[in-house]
């Protein structure tokens, strides 16, 4: 397993996402209903995350189809999986603040 990234609480109750190295990738924005609309770097909408039932998100490209799922894990980490409900990767909490992001 390697690390792949990490997010942090941005202003509004945004998410910044960045690479290992600390480059900015990427942005998460509040949408409607809880879910959350995905940017890249440059500011373009790459997809879009909605609550599911029973707690986690179900993630979206930007034409709607889905690809992927976050489920909660231990001790307030968060599991991955890909649109057919494989294992990708985890993510924990950081140590101050925000989650940092491995893959399997």
């Amino acid at each position: 397993m390697s690390k792949k990234g990490y997010s942090r609480p941005g202003l509004f109750g945004t998410v910044n996402h960045y690479d290992v190295n600390g480059k900015k990738i990427g942005e998460s924005r509040p949408g409607f209903f809880g879910g959350m609309n995905n940017y890249d770097s440059n500011g373009k909408k790459v997809g879009h995350s909605d609550p599911a039932l029973f707690g986690g998100m179900n993630h979206y490209d930007s034409h709607g189809h889905k690809v992927g799922s976050s489920r909660p894990g231990f001790l307030g980490g968060v599991n991955h999986y890909d649109k057919t409900g494989h294992k990708k990767g985890h993510s924990n909490p950081g140590i101050f603040g925000g989650m940092s992001h491995y893959d399997e």
